[in-house]
């Protein structure tokens, strides 16, 4: 865990999230704090480090209240490797299904991702150059080694003029020759193959890809060519054996699995008759890896004991003590997330750096149309939101986008002939909008 983001003490972290996600304070300090122990964890002795293991974190609360906004921003934040899965789509051994071990290589995968845009960074001088040197030599190709020394002369001021009006920006349009990259097969990442099974299908074809390893040649206009050329230059200024350990490292001192609808996987007591057999399986095959265990990945094998595992489910149906023994115990850090009141919907409409309205807003003006909303239509939207959650499922800050786009759906359609022109939403054209649908249960439960 490298880099300055990782320094943040616990109150910066909730700081930072209050921009993204209203409310859930208390989820906020759990996540922060079980950062900043990583953190903490890195500046003890080596004998001292292997005994702190990770306190996961099991999150309980309905649908769209910010469990996972919270996770993925905080990975996000700290560039650190994450991933989301949902617990129902994994199965038993056995049954037809993924096996567990795959979200291990597909955070490896996000790990290799996120060090290559790092180093990319790093080297953006050196990439840049490449890539300059590359086009030049396209477009005024070298010299022989035999040409007098006036021709060379000669060369060298054309090209330093071309390459003032390659930087300008005025050769955009030309076109040169570039060798495209070869396909690429991921064997070994996301999908169902094991690593064994990949690491042979990948012997196989580079065998066969070393009779004709060079990719096709293209001509590009140069906007276009840089892209490919930049790839090119990455590819061999970056050293992979380095960016492979690199990774993982940051897999296992930083990795974060967000595991959704864990409660999906668990098997309520008070249900009698056949239970689902590979529930209680599912939740067999994740606990040695929540306990740590060595995954085989792609770039080498990965131990999973300091990887923050954080559960989240809504637990309708049943409690988190119907989880196994076992894997309970690994979620000692219980977060319960409140609903979402008139208020908060009204916040999270308004607050947030990506809030809703400002999308929409932005979405029309591409168009030429000024998006306003009254204070009074914002407030109308909330209160409707928080009625339609009453009414039917409460699905939480999901149910703004539905009332949004209802509202919202005749200017978004007619929007092309309208540039120019301010339209503005108030409480009365919501009423209209809405009040017959939130009224009436049986088209709330269809519409809304």
């Amino acid at each position: 865990m490298s880099g300055t983001e990782t320094t943040m003490t616990p109150a910066e972290i909730v700081s930072y999230l209050d921009r993204y996600v209203i409310g859930q304070h208390n989820a906020k300090k759990t996540i922060a704090v079980a950062l900043r122990n990583r953190w903490r964890r890195m500046r003890l002795d080596p004998e001292m480090q292997r005994e702190v293991i990770p306190k996961n974190i099991l999150m309980i609360g309905s649908t769209g209240v910010g469990k996972t906004e919270i996770s993925r921003r905080l990975a996000r934040m700290m560039k650190l490797p994450f991933i989301k899965v949902e617990a129902s789509k994994f199965t038993e051994v056995g049954f037809v299904g993924r096996d567990v071990e795959s979200i291990i290589r597909d955070l490896t995968v996000a790990a290799l991702q996120l060090v290559r845009e790092e180093e990319n960074e790093r080297n953006k001088e050196a990439i840049e150059a490449y890539v300059e040197r590359k086009i030049l030599e396209k477009l005024l190709p070298p010299l022989p080694e035999s040409s007098s020394e006036s021709k060379k002369a000669e060369y060298e001021r054309s090209l330093e003029r071309m390459r003032q009006k390659l930087r300008a920006g005025e050769l955009e349009h030309l076109k040169i020759e570039v060798e495209m990259p070869p396909p690429k097969l991921d064997l070994g990442g996301g999908g169902g193959v094991p690593p064994e099974m990949a690491t042979v299908q990948e012997s196989i074809i580079k065998v066969i890809g070393g009779l004709g390893k060079k990719g096709k040649k293209k001509e590009l206009p140069i906007s276009e060519a840089r892209r490919i050329l930049a790839a090119e230059a990455s590819e061999e200024l970056l050293d992979e054996e380095k960016l492979h350990e690199r990774a993982l490292r940051k897999v296992e001192e930083g990795g974060i699995v967000f595991i959704d609808e864990i409660d999906k996987i668990a098997v309520p007591s008070n249900v009698t008759g056949r239970q689902d057999p590979s529930k209680e399986g599912v939740q067999r095959d994740l606990l040695p890896i929540v306990e740590g265990s060595t995954v085989t990945t792609k770039i080498g094998p990965v131990r999973t004991d300091h990887i923050l595992f954080i559960a989240a489910g809504a637990f309708h149906l049943s409690k988190p003590s119907d989880l196994i023994p076992e894997l309970q115990g690994r979620f000692p850090l219980r977060v319960e997330l409140d609903s979402l009141d008139e208020e908060a919907l009204y916040r999270i409409l308004t607050e947030p750096k990506n809030s809703l309205v400002k999308q929409y807003k932005a979405l029309l003006a591409v168009e030429g149309v000024t998006l306003e909303f009254t204070e009074g239509a914002l407030r109308a939207i909330a209160r409707y939101s928080a009625l339609a959650n009453e009414k039917t499922e409460d699905i939480g800050a999901r149910r703004l986008h539905t009332v949004m786009e209802r509202i919202l759906e005749e200017v978004s359609f007619k929007a092309s002939e309208m540039a120019g022109e301010t339209y503005v939403v108030d409480d009365r054209l919501v009423d209209e909008r809405l009040e017959e649908l939130v009224e009436k249960e049986d088209l709330t439960r269809y519409i809304l």
